[in-house]
Order: C-alpha cells, then structure tokens, then sequence
C-alpha cells in the first residue's frame, strides 16, 4: 500500500479524552486536555492489516478524527489554531490493552505497535471545513459503533493545535488524533472496522482494516500480555459485562439460609471459629451475600501516616477496586475508636456495586451510612476519622476481621445474627445441608406450637424420624414459613 501521507510526520500526537459522552462513559471529565505520543512507524493506510499479536485477546478500536499540520505551529493563539491545519482525515487509534499495564501511561507497547494508527483513505482539506460541524462513525462488521459529531468537543481542535504548539513545534505533516467517543471496545481477528469523517457532502470515505492474528509468538524478553477485570472493563467500554463474581445459583442459595444455620454446619466440619465476632449490622432487615475484597489498617504511626495515610491510600484504593459482588472487608484490629469508613467512601462503594461492608473497627457517619442500600457491619460508631487510630496499609491480602480469617474470595453471609465467612468450595453443600436443617426445624417448630413438648423433638430424635419425613415428603415443595433459627445442640 502507498504511504497515506506520501511521507512519514515527525510525531503522531493523541488526546486521550476529548467528547462528552467519552467522558461520561469513562467518569471523569479532564480541565486540561492529555496527551500521549504514537510513534510514525505505527502509521498504516486503508486496507492494511490490524495484526494482534499473539497471547492479546483486548485488541481495541478508537475511530478518530485526525488532523494533519498544514504549516509550522510554534507558539500561536487559539484563534489562530485551526488555520495550522491543512487536511482531516480518519484515524483509527487501535491498541491493545493487555500491554498497557507495562507502559506506565506512556501507551507505547500498547498503542504504539507497527500499524497501530491507520489513516485515510481521502483527505479532506481544512480549508472548506467547518470544524465544529463534523461527524464521526465508526462500524464493526458493517454495524455502526460510534456516531458523533463535533460540537460535543471538550477542547476545539483550534485549542487543541494552540495548546500543543506552547512546548512543542508542530512540523507540516504531523498528526493530531482528537480523541473518541463513545462506543470504542474490542475487536477479534476477522473483524473489519471502518471509520469515516464527513462534513455536509464531504467525506473521507471509509477507512477499512480487518484484523488478523500475528503469525508468530511475541518474543519473551520483555513485558508479555496479561489482562485482568479492570483492564477488560476499560476495553470493552460501555459494553463490558463482567463475569459475575459469585455464581447465581450459590448466591440465590445462600441468601436462602440463615448465618446461624451456617455456623451450625461449619461446626459440623470442624469449623467453629468462621464468625466475624463483634459486628452488628446498621440495616438488621438487610441480607449480605458477596465475594470479600479485603483491606487492612495497622496501629498509627505518625511518622508513616504521611507516606501511607495520605493521597489514593490503601482505603481509597480498596473502594475503587470493588466490583459488583464485592464485599469490602476490614482489619481494624477490633479497634473501636476511630471510624474506618464514612459516608462518602460508602456511597462510592455502593455506586462500584459492593455487595456490603464489613469492619471490626467503627463506622463514622453512621446515620448517613445506615441510609443507603448498603449492607455494612461494624463494632460501633465513632466520629473520629481513622488518622486518630490507623494506617491504611494494603489490600488484597488475607486478614483478620472480628476474629476470623478472611482471605480474598471467600464468600461473606450476613443477617441479623451478624457475619459469617463461607469457604468456597464448601458453599454447594453447606446450601444443601442447610436447607435440610432449616426444613427440620421448621417441622420441629410446628410441633412446637401444637404444644409438643422438645424431648426428643430437638434436636429430631429416632421417634420423630419418620413423622418428619412423612411430614417432609408434603411439604417439601411449600415456601417456607418463617421458623426460629438456633444452632441445633
């Protein structure tokens, strides 16, 4: 394929967010514009391949409209900005994101690979274009992804070409790509995207590159693709859906028994100690059923608060890893006299979709607290925030809360009775047995309130067995009627 400029630019300059609905799909709206640079080897034309290298699988698209620097730019005023401009075009700034971790915002191996920033295939001369009356679409396998149009900018490209041009001397031929909207996410080998920029009857044509895997392995010697669920959920955009943290039908069957009733068929396999002791709820009516994230804070001291307390510390970064199912777990030591959540850092973990909280420590805040849909536990309330008593110091660990050993992933149930840690691999038959101890009690509490007498009714002795199963084979297919929920002796 001939070269899309005839000539390779000096730099390729990307803005990282620059449309309304970008920023509102991200959640966060920038004063300044951003930028990162793409080397002009990653240049390609209309028809090249997009080539994911082997061991990716988050290959994303960005359809962009790109700018080519018409005359030299040093140091000109807003105004004078877009007349620097001499040509638009379409751009798709592809990347993979299984590589970004590496890069430390620098988005070189991530964005930055040979083809990386196709362009064309028509351009479109700056001089007859109104720059706040342009459209941008985007299509993957002919359906259309992205559809935008340039009066939803943050930042004119006018601002854009000034802004740049303070520090950086913009060279005839170089490229400003400014920015996607929403829409952008992943795409698989053999899919064809197709970007076109238009203004009333003008456009660039369709820009069209299908992807195709690599032909070889990426050479080991430097950093290899990985991906987790926040790298996925930045590439996919608006259409991640994460795989569910805790499997629908485990979730649905421990919410369908009682925590004594769990701690009765733990102690039964041995494990009596698996209470969260000390933590009483701020919602008694609530049920807590989720996955726990865990965070631990250490005894202050003064010396290392200003290190580790201050700034997106341990806490603040325990709240903005949660996903939905997540329950958030904390090592306070059962230290009652400081608070270690409040309001605002509950409010943010229901809206990251936490299942509830759980803290052996204070909570601060707590009507506040207690108002949201939020299931939280805690020894106490106390209004002191947590520099008076800890540091927060990492997350992600196994800890200690009320007693108990909490790793990462175990499963949390609450209610009334207070917190309970379920191993996973006991979960199915923990439900199970737990369903059948409930059922028997409900059976014994029925015979209760005809005014049998407990003797060899509870626990369910030999001469109440087969009554019970009779009873059992009636009413096994009835909803349950709400039944006292006791540790059986």
């Amino acid at each position: 394929m001939p070269h899309p400029l005839g000539r390779n630019p000096s730099k390729i300059i990307a803005v990282h967010i620059n449309y309304r609905s970008r920023a509102a799909e991200r959640g966060r709206t920038p004063a300044q514009p951003s930028y990162f640079l793409k080397p002009p080897s990653s240049l390609a034309g209309s028809g090249d391949a997009l080539v994911r290298p082997r061991g990716c699988e988050l290959m994303g698209f960005e359809g962009e409209i790109a700018l080519v620097i018409g005359r030299r730019a040093h140091r000109v005023a807003p105004q004078d900005g877009w007349s620097c401009v001499g040509y638009v075009t379409a751009a798709n700034d592809a990347g993979v994101y299984d590589l970004r971790y590496a890069d430390l915002g620098s988005n070189l191996r991530s964005k930055g690979a040979d083809g990386f920033t196709p362009i064309g295939p028509r351009l479109l001369d700056a001089r007859v274009l109104d720059p706040a009356a342009m459209r941008l679409r985007t299509w993957v396998n002919g359906e259309l992804a992205q559809d935008d149009t340039t009066d939803t900018l943050l930042f004119p490209f006018a601002d854009l070409v000034a802004d740049l041009s303070r520090l950086v001397t913009l060279e005839p031929g170089d490229i400003i790509l400014t920015g996607t909207p929403s829409g952008a996410s992943v795409v698989a080998p053999e899919d064809t995207v197709e970007v076109e920029v238009g203004s009333g009857a003008l456009s660039t044509g369709r820009l069209t590159n299908r992807v195709i895997a690599a032909g070889h392995g990426l050479e080991t010697w430097g950093a290899m693709p990985q991906s987790d669920p926040a790298g996925r959920a930045a590439a996919w955009g608006s259409t991640y859906k994460p795989e569910p943290l805790l499997d629908e039908r485990i979730e649905k069957g421990l919410r369908g028994v009682a925590v004594a009733t769990l701690s009765a068929q733990l102690r039964k396999r041995g494990l009596p100690h698996m209470s969260i002791d000390g933590v009483r709820p701020t919602r008694p009516g609530d049920k807590l059923v989720g996955v726990a994230h865990t965070l631990r804070y250490l005894p202050l001291r003064e010396d290392l608060f200003e290190a580790y307390g201050n700034g997106m510390n341990a806490q603040k970064r325990a709240i903005e890893e949660l996903r939905p199912g997540h329950v958030l777990v904390m090592d306070a030591r059962r230290d009652p006299t400081a608070g270690t959540i409040g309001d605002i850092l509950a409010l943010r973990a229901l809206r990251r979709g936490a299942a509830g909280v759980v803290t052996d420590g204070a909570v601060r805040d707590a009507a506040a607290v207690a108002a949201l849909d939020l299931p939280v536990y805690a020894a106490t309330e106390h209004p002191a925030v947590l520099g008076r008593r800890h540091v927060p110091w990492d997350t992600g660990i196994p800890i200690a809360c009320g007693g108990a050993l909490v790793q990462p992933g175990d499963l949390l149930v609450g209610d009334a009775d207070g917190v309970i840690v379920v191993p996973p691999s006991l979960a199915e038959e923990l439900i199970a047995d737990s369903a059948e101890q409930e059922l028997k009690e409900r059976f014994i509490t029925e015979q209760v309130l005809a005014g049998r007498s407990i003797d060899g009714l509870y626990p369910l002795g030999p001469d109440w067995r087969e009554p019970y199963e009779r009873w059992r084979r009636a009413h096994e297919d009835q909803p349950a009627l709400p039944a006292p929920q006791g540790e059986t002796p």
